[in-house]
Order: structure tokens, then sequence, then C-alpha cells
């Protein structure tokens, strides 16, 4: 049976777009909108919810758009869906990032099904992780998943290169918070709970916090307590992308998700030092520590979770269809 004998209606798509927003984004700005067409969607990036000075090429904002896709993907799957997959469909739209059309398959286990309870699972782990290691079969299996989806995710594990990368993040804290105009930014992301959206303060406090990340540069304590959580991780991964262009960033995305997906589903947790990535100053710096040729796109700490994981962050429910 085929997609035309046997179309999504749109409220079913939709139920699959629900799983879609759980994506990570930065800042958790979840910047992606999407169209329901006939048994297909389409994706879009919402340029509004861009960070100008975080990621002044939406590289990042690509990037979380791919992770929403993957999602959508792994959703479908479960509900027993294959999915097609254009990308940046229309030249003469450079918001439209792909295209994703919907049939059925004959499996009852579509490849990715297995990855479903992951999506509503799966947080970000910002607290220190057991020292415990992380066993090879299970790196073995994440790296493999990065490269189902054309990218590669490199462990660094010789110590000297770990300290080197260590050094990278805290040096990157250290610029961008000397930075008043990227403070801004992120003073303007941080938003009580029931926005939906951004990073969550307490109501109560929200004012005052704002204030102070846009008057203070603290980045020398940020910066040496990103590098004790670098050097205390049992892992640090870079997933990067034999390109740099938007259907590589967009690569990324899927990529780094079914790697979180991957990574949820076998008990471990993760979170990002992007720092080396985010300033291009330092983003050669941390390629030359790596094996691997290419672009590194997004740094990972990973390991299993020392206490219980912090609830997931608020997600916009009416704003990401477009119309």
């Amino acid at each position: 049976m085929n997609s035309a004998q046997s179309p999504l209606d749109a409220e079913r798509i939709r139920s699959l777009l629900g799983y879609a927003i759980l994506a990570p984004s930065s800042h958790n700005t979840q910047p992606w909108r999407f169209r329901i067409g006939d048994n297909a969607v389409s994706l879009y990036a919402d340029r509004s919810r861009a960070l100008s000075v975080n990621d002044p090429h939406d590289r990042e904002l690509t990037i979380s758009c791919g992770c929403a896709l993957m999602n959508l993907r792994v959703a479908a799957a479960h509900e027993g869906l294959g999915t097609s997959c254009e990308i940046a469909p229309d030249e003469t739209d450079k918001d439209l990032l792909a295209r994703v059309s919907f049939n059925l398959i004959d499996t009852s286990t579509p490849p990715g099904a297995e990855l479903f309870d992951a999506i509503e699972d799966r947080r970000t782990c910002r607290q220190r992780f057991e020292p415990d290691a992380v066993p090879a079969p299970l790196l073995n299996a994440l790296a493999a998943a990065a490269t189902e989806e054309g990218c590669w995710l490199e462990v660094i594990e010789s110590e000297a290169n770990r300290q080197a990368c260590a050094a990278l993040v805290a040096q990157g804290d250290s610029m961008q918070w000397s930075n008043p105009d990227w403070r801004q930014e992120l003073a303007n992301w941080m938003h009580t709970g029931r926005e939906g959206d951004g990073l969550t303060v307490p109501g109560i406090v929200a004012p005052i916090a704002q204030a102070v990340v846009r008057t203070f540069d603290m980045g020398n304590g940020v910066a040496a307590k990103d590098r004790q959580l670098a050097d205390e991780s049992p892992v640090l991964a870079v997933l990067g992308t034999a390109g740099d262009a938007v259907a590589d960033w967009l690569g990324a995305g899927q990529a780094l998700q079914k790697v979180l997906l991957t990574a949820q589903s076998r008990g471990l947790q993760a979170s990002y030092l992007n720092q080396p990535i985010q300033l291009e100053a330092l983003r050669p710096e941390l390629q030359k520590l790596l094996k691997q040729d290419g672009f590194p796109q997004i740094l990972l700490r990973l390991g299993f979770a020392a206490d219980e994981v912090d609830a997931r962050r608020g997600v916009r429910l009416k704003m990401w269809l477009m119309r």
C-alpha cells in the first residue's frame, strides 16, 4: 500500500509534529515552523527566533531544525510509516529547509521506531556525571548512529587533548561573557517557565537574573565551572560533517538527535559545551585535536547522571504551525 492509497489526515500529522517539537535547540529557542500539506510536512526555519550574536550564520538554528526533523522521522516510524525527505526543495525560499512525505511500509518495525520512547524521556543534563566509564560498545553504537546520517562522532581520547578541549571551552566562556551584546541576547531568552520557551528562570527572580547577566561579566566563574565539567566528564565527543553548508547543518542535526536518542535509550545522558565551535577563532583549534577531517558542529559531554535529571523546559504548543 502506498501513500496515495492511504494518505494521512492533518490531525494525524499534527500528532507526529507534537513529538518533533520536543527536539533540543540553542537557548531553547525552538526555531522551527511546519506547514502541513497533502500527506507531507514542510519544515521551515523561524528566523524571528534566531540568535544573531551567539549564532550569526544560523548554523545552530539549522542544526536544531535537523533535530526536530529526526524526531519526526522516528515518530513516523513508530506509527508504521516510512518517510522521504527532500532537503532544501525550493532554491527561492531559504527558510524552507525540508519537505517530508509519508508512506506505509511493509514491516512491523520500521527502522528508527525503537528510539521513539526516548523522545519524551530525553533531557539535557547540566549536572555532573558519575565517574563511571562509558562502555565501548555503547560509544560504538553512538558513532554508528552518526554515521547512518552521513556524519561522524569522534571521542576525544588522550588526556592531553581532553585538557586542551576543556581549556578551549573555558576560553570560549570568557570571550562570550566579555561581549555585552552576547550577554544581552542571553538575558533576552531568560523567561519564566510559563512562556514555553527560552532558558527557564523562576518568575520571582527573573528580572534580577536578567539584569545581572546584562550587567556583569561572569566569564571567569562560568569558565571555571565549565572547565571542571569538561575535565570530569567520562566522555567528550565531537559530532562533525564533511562540509559546512546548510544541508550539512541539517544533516548534523538529524545525526545529533539520533545520537541523543540512542544514548537516552541506553541510560546515557548528554549536554553541550559548544563554545569552541560557536566562536570562529576557536573552531580551528578544536579541529586540530581531532583525527577526523571536516568541520566540528557539536561538542558533547556524555556520561551517566549522578542525580535526577532536570525536568524538560517548556515547549511552545500553539505557534509551530504555519497557515
